[in-house]
């Protein structure tokens, strides 16, 4: 997100008619940001005092304040303060939040994008921010707020000056997307691709796209609608959106077809060569993260581009030098007494499609002079009668691209374990913090490591006793040097 403004994001006045709410005590504050959480909040941020499941901001509001928020929007009354304490009093506390936001989408003149799918629309919408920043004043979604708290939050903070707005938006379940979408009323929506995530509270991969074509119930009428024409429901998730008002389908992928195609990529360790043909026009550019499937979603970050009317041209040179977000695949050099290893960091989240991906990336890194390319997994969740066969089903990737040991935790790991062959197998243990100690007993200067597992299975602890077997070394030319 762009840092504050010299002017004021909110006025005293602006957000109390926002929110229909008088003001209370001091009145002569602006705001310059936005919280919702006392650890992160800035002096002169409006706090929202949000109540949830075994946690009501109420009980911070005194801290906030101390801390030097512009002012707190409450439900409740807080004896603690004094008559002059800066406040909003609501009914609700999130309701008040939405409007927030919602007078913040009515006041902008931006062009907007809104990115969902079942893998990569964190990546993407980092990949447009890096892209857009360069060519004007650009608002997004920080880290992962896609939530139905998270997306009002990101409309209350965009700048009234804002040119780009960049939205991700997730879901667990169905009738998530719609109302969040409708807040943010994009001229364009990105739909990555449709797979088997959070297929637990879904009957099938179907209804999986058709929530994640509810990104088209806000759509402006008349925007544009970016698809993966290589995902099977591209024809699904195509009529949905015209269904919706869309005036235009972009499609991007490998095929003949589609209007933002790959015609030629280069896949190396570090990064990707890639010639494409964006709406017409050829480019040729290099992405700073490696992958495929970053690369197709790089298409649909220059379609995007295309649409919002930014220079392709700027664009392509932006990508090169793209870095992955905290977690999704950055890569680390640390050095050991006799060597160094590279670390692969993909703790942050796992689903079947994305593990094949980074097993795929993994598979194009060299390692060192004798040195292995290690996977180091944790269970993928939400995956609901499908675990044990989608964990087991990671045996074929390990195998077909040349990884030289599988270490794995949990108990639905165990299914891959089981499917590995003997000369493959690490180790197995039942947590992350357990297995964390094996690999980095194990690991050797030359090796090549990349770790990956659902949040909820913790693997960043395993990045963390890897991180501390040495200081972050400059890159070993010996790993690239054959690469070229």
């Amino acid at each position: 997100m762009t840092s504050h403004a010299t002017m004021p994001l909110w006025t005293a006045q602006d957000a109390a008619t926002a929110m229909n709410a008088p003001l209370q005590g001091r009145t002569d504050w602006d705001a310059h940001g936005v919280s919702i959480d006392t650890r992160t909040i800035e002096a002169g941020d409006i706090f929202f005092a949000l109540i949830g499941e075994g946690n009501d901001g109420h009980d911070y509001v005194v801290q906030a304040l101390d801390k030097g928020a512009a002012c707190a929007v409450v439900s409740k009354t807080i004896e603690a303060l004094g008559p002059d304490a800066p406040l909003i009093e609501v009914a609700d506390t999130l309701r008040a939040l939405e409007q927030l936001g919602l007078a913040a989408r009515a006041r902008s003149k931006a062009r907007i994008c809104a990115v969902t799918g079942s893998v990569g629309k964190t990546g993407t919408k980092e990949g447009l921010l890096h892209i857009l920043a360069r060519q004007g004043k650009t608002h997004a979604s920080v880290a992962s707020y896609n939530n139905h708290i998270g997306v009002p939050l990101t409309l209350a903070r965009m700048p009234a000056d804002t040119e780009y707005g960049i939205f991700e938006i997730g879901m667990n379940h169905a009738k998530e997307i719609s109302p969040l979408v409708k807040m943010v009323r994009p001229e364009a929506a990105i739909i990555t691709t449709v797979e088997a995530v959070h297929i637990e509270n879904f009957a099938s991969v179907e209804e999986i796209a058709d929530a994640k074509a509810e990104i088209f119930d806000g759509l402006q009428a008349g925007g544009v609608a970016i698809l993966n024409q290589d995902n099977p429901h591209f024809e699904r998730l195509k009529a949905r959106a015209l269904a919706c008002g869309a005036g235009q389908i972009i499609a991007f992928g490998k095929q003949d077809m589609a209007e933002a195609r790959v015609t030629r990529m280069s896949l190396k360790p570090d990064a990707s060569y890639v010639t494409a043909t964006i709406c017409g026009d050829d480019m040729t550019y290099k992405l700073g993260v490696p992958g495929e499937h970053i690369v197709m979603n790089s298409l649909a970050m220059l379609a995007c581009v295309h649409v919002l009317g930014a220079d392709l041209a700027l664009a392509g040179l932006a990508l090169g030098e793209l870095a992955p977000p905290e977690g999704r695949g950055s890569r680390i050099e640390i050095a050991l007494p006799r060597g160094s290893f590279l670390l692969i960091d993909e703790s942050y989240n796992a689903n079947p499609t994305s593990m094949r991906a980074v097993m795929q990336a993994l598979g194009n890194t060299p390692p060192g002079p004798r040195g292995r390319r290690i996977a180091v997994v944790g269970d993928m969740l939400e995956l609901g009668d499908h675990a044990a066969e989608a964990h087991a089903g990671l045996a074929g990737p390990v195998a077909d691209n040349n990884i030289d040991l599988a270490f794995a935790c949990g108990p639905l790991m165990e299914n891959l374990w089981d499917a590995l062959p003997t000369p493959l197998r690490g180790a197995y243990t039942d947590t992350s913090a357990e297995l964390a100690q094996r690999v980095a007993e194990e690991i050797a200067p030359g090796d090549v490591v990349m770790v990956k597992g659902s949040l909820g299975s913790r693997m960043a602890r395993v990045v963390d006793a890897l991180k501390a077997l040495g200081p972050i070394a400059q890159p070993n030319k010996n790993n690239n040097e054959e690469l070229v």
